[in-house]
């Protein structure tokens, strides 16, 4: 019955996860992420948030290199570590992982808040606008 019981919230927390993976984070279902990828990439994100830039560079990094099972978890991935080439002064870095995510996602966007972000909001908006010239995002 336990067994059963774990499959359930398994399979449960795998629906959340690919379907909204933020708001999984947000509640934090994220924690029973049974990948290694998934939780190195969780790591990731809690140690940007934390503030600890370079060890959250490598988790993001190495998540991917594990095989990120959702696109919206590897779209991810590309954002934080834009985020962290961007406040790093690293801009060809910043642009590239902003490429990266919108080759996984053409839709993909940015917050509101973080789209008006001093240093990655402008160099967003511009890898945006040439691959939107180009016609490889979505409007």
């Amino acid at each position: 019955m336990k067994l059963f019981r774990w499959l359930i919230v398994a399979a449960a927390v795998l629906l959340v996860t690919g379907c909204a993976s933020q708001t999984a984070r947000e509640i934090g279902i994220d924690k029973l992420a049974p990948r290694k990828a998934e939780q190195t990439l969780n790591t990731g994100i809690r140690q940007y948030e934390d503030g600890n830039l370079s060890t959250a560079q490598k988790s993001l990094q190495e998540a991917l290199h594990l095989g990120l099972t959702f696109n919206s978890d590897q779209v991810a991935a590309h954002k934080y570590l834009a985020f962290i080439y961007c406040s790093s002064n690293q801009e060809k870095q910043c642009r590239d992982e902003f490429r990266r995510a919108f080759e996984i996602d053409p839709g993909f966007k940015l917050e509101a808040t973080e789209i008006g972000h001093p240093v990655w909001g402008p160099i967003y908006n511009g890898v945006r606008a040439e691959l939107a010239s180009r016609g490889k995002v979505k409007p």
